[in-house]
């Protein structure tokens, strides 16, 4: 009798799906959660900056709904032409000129003092950041009254120690000047907090290793802080320029762009021809030119910036 010997099957072992399948399938559920957030992106962001550049090509009013009386590049011809526009857009300047380097400067060298300090840091970072929480409308109601003429605390102070105080928000020449310390005021914990985490990053070795072969508070910050926070400042200088173009919220509330239009700026601007003559269509064009300076202005500063970055 012979005997057979039964043979087994072996299983055959899952074949691998193909890596593209498997990222595919990995990313759905990223998909999933970002669907909301870029849902409410096109609809609030996208969709309505495209609706605005088409909408500046045309004599689009506010009374009448809709696309109407299509003015080719006739709106962007009459912005580069109109001295409002460019008045409007000088003063957006001069603010981003008087706050950006005080905005730097002191958000560093704060951050720099409250580093150093042994007990009580968290004092020092509620004190700095707490005004940046302050709704602008709320900045606007203190900054008003320290600014009122005989008895605003700005012209009483200076009145103890013999100084006559100018009219702060009455003066072509020192509105500006007074928006851009309010401003500095209102804004320099955002900064403040930047620099603060970047010098936490900051190794104590090397200040260790640079005390002990003789360098002193200065050279230390001079050769190893600033270098180390080079990326830190090119982030906080390009954010702030971007931030001191757009402003809109407190020259509004506390001049309304007065006096005699001393401090409208280039939004303001935009605001009194859309909702104040109706003229949406040109309104959008002056916020699509607007937009191309806005790109082009951080585009060359953040270049500069990182160019001196290097150099560092």
């Amino acid at each position: 009798m012979s005997t057979g010997t039964a043979t087994r099957a072996r299983p055959v072992p899952p074949v691998p799906a193909p890596p593209s399948s498997r990222g595919a399938r990995s990313g759905l559920p990223a998909f999933g959660f970002l669907a909301p957030f870029l849902i409410l992106y096109l609809a609030f962001i996208i969709g309505p900056a495209l609706y605005g550049l088409v909408m500046s090509f045309f004599n689009t009013s506010l009374v009448k709904p809709g696309l109407s009386g299509f003015a080719g590049l006739d709106n962007y011809a009459e912005a580069l032409r109109s001295p409002d526009f460019w008045s409007s857009l000088w003063h957006t300047v001069w603010f981003t000129i008087l706050t950006t380097p005080p905005l730097i400067l002191l958000a560093f060298l704060f951050a720099l003092l409250a580093d150093r300090v042994a007990r009580g840091r968290w004092f020092f970072r509620l004190a700095f950041f707490a005004p940046f929480i302050l709704p602008s409308a709320v900045v606007a109601l203190i900054w008003i009254f320290i600014y009122t003429p005989v008895i605003g605390l700005a012209e009483v102070t200076l009145g103890k120690i013999g100084i006559t105080a100018p009219v702060w928000l009455g003066s072509e020449t020192w509105a500006m000047p007074s928006l851009a310390i309010t401003t500095i005021w209102w804004t320099l914990g955002f900064n403040f907090i930047l620099y603060l985490a970047g010098l936490q990053e900051v190794p104590r070795e090397l200040y260790e290793a640079a005390a002990m072969d003789g360098a002193g508070p200065w050279q230390q910050v001079r050769r190893i802080t600033i270098p180390m926070l080079a990326r830190t400042t090119t982030l906080v200088a390009v954010l702030q320029v971007i931030a001191s173009l757009k402003v809109f919220d407190q020259m509004y509330l506390m001049t309304q762009g007065g006096p005699n239009f001393a401090t409208r700026s280039i939004l303001q601007y935009v605001y009194d021809e859309g909702f104040t003559n109706f003229r949406v269509g040109y309104a959008a064009a002056v916020s699509t030119l607007f937009f191309l300076i806005v790109l082009a202005v951080s585009a060359v500063w953040f270049t500069l910036v990182r160019r001196q970055e290097r150099e560092v």
